[in-house]
């Protein structure tokens, strides 16, 4: 039988480092341009005590985001010891292209997909690329859209990546930009003939579009002079209210798909949006199966070191664990691991994988 199995994976760290302290010089505003009577230290201590967030990358000037997509993805080729011209679809996940450091303009033409098949040198004219504009959940979006050719005989080997330069969409005068931050992550995905049910097993997604549509998009500048230019902006508390009503019991859907319990589930892969947020979901999903606490080992993090760079939290993630480089945390065989994003749309997906 075909299994839709994770053979190969990358990343992509930017190596410039932001702390929060090196916030400090910045003023921050209310939509309505106003400053905030708080200090911003009081503001950096309580946006910390919130995300979690100690520091983040941002990418060099000349580095742009089809670069880290396209170095994230040699990484998993690599990775997988496959030759990059069987490679039947390329999926690069992001939201706003190709932004320059100069000024936030998104440049989406041609495909991100496009540039990174040009940028690894792939030939093949049936390695077939294109892009997903799904907010933070776009990369497990690209996993489900894989599975669903790999299990349909439409191809065998897939590239998967989720990258993006949120730091270049960031309206330095509101204090959310303190979360956003750069990166990529890829995952070669193989069609692999198995009787053993590994990889992919089961996937739940869903598109909630009335009010929710608005929670999260583009904006003027707080300040008098950004008010000219497209920003990043959301409304936080809605998102939060929004995630911990709607994404347990989304899990909890996945997870009744898969034929699973809670007590299966060795560890979940969040996508990496607010370190308070993600925890009272995952409170509430074991919630859900009539327990009050969840183990602690069930919930990787890594927004304190890398902060939200959106699509790529994810990928970047299982790459970090399956190096052996997030401390306290391994894949063993024969794992189940549950992959879950919630984000701009607003959008809501997860599925559940057997690590091989």
């Amino acid at each position: 039988m075909l299994r839709t199995v994770i053979t190969g994976s990358g990343s992509y760290i930017p190596e410039e480092l932001i702390e929060n302290k090196d916030f400090l010089k910045n003023s921050f505003y209310t939509p309505e341009g106003k400053q905030f009577e708080n200090s911003t230290s009081d503001i950096i201590e309580k946006f910390h005590a919130i995300t979690g967030i100690q520091e983040r990358r941002y990418a060099s000037k000349e580095i742009l985001n089809s670069d880290m997509a396209a170095e994230a993805g040699s990484k998993a080729i690599l990775s997988a010891r496959i030759d990059k011209e069987s490679i039947d679809h390329i999926i690069v996940a992001h939201n706003f292209g190709d932004v320059s450091s100069n000024e936030p303009i998104p440049d989406m033409v041609p495909s991100l997909a496009s540039r990174v098949k040009h940028k690894l040198g792939i030939k093949n004219p049936y390695c077939i690329a294109y892009d997903v504009i799904f907010g933070c959940p776009g990369w497990i979006q690209g996993v489900i859209q894989a599975d669903l050719l790999i299990k349909t005989g439409n191809a065998k080997s897939i590239l998967v990546i989720g990258s993006e330069t949120l730091s270049r969409v960031a309206d330095p005068f509101d204090r959310d930009s303190m979360i956003y931050s750069d990166g990529a992550g890829a995952t070669l995905i193989q069609a692999i003939e198995s009787e053993d049910e590994i990889g992919l097993i089961k996937h739940t997604c869903m598109s909630h579009t009335n009010e929710e549509v608005h929670f999260l998009m583009m904006g003027q500048g707080y300040y008098e002079e950004s008010k000219n230019d497209n920003y990043m902006k959301m409304n936080g508390r809605m998102i939060y209210n929004y995630a911990l009503s709607n994404v347990p019991p989304a899990l909890k859907e996945c997870l009744d798909l898969s034929g699973l319990d809670i007590s299966d589930i060795s560890k979940v892969l969040i996508h990496q949006a607010n370190a308070k947020m993600d925890e009272a979901i995952i409170q509430r999903l074991f919630k859900l199966y009539g327990q009050s606490e969840y183990p602690e080992e069930v919930l990787p993090m890594s927004i304190d070191k890398l902060g939200n760079n959106s699509v790529a939290t994810v990928p970047m993630l299982y790459d970090l664990i399956k190096n052996q480089l997030l401390s306290g945390h391994l894949f063993q065989s024969r794992d189940v691991l549950l992959f879950a994003s919630v984000g701009a749309g607003m959008n809501i997906n997860a599925f559940t994988y057997r690590h091989p």
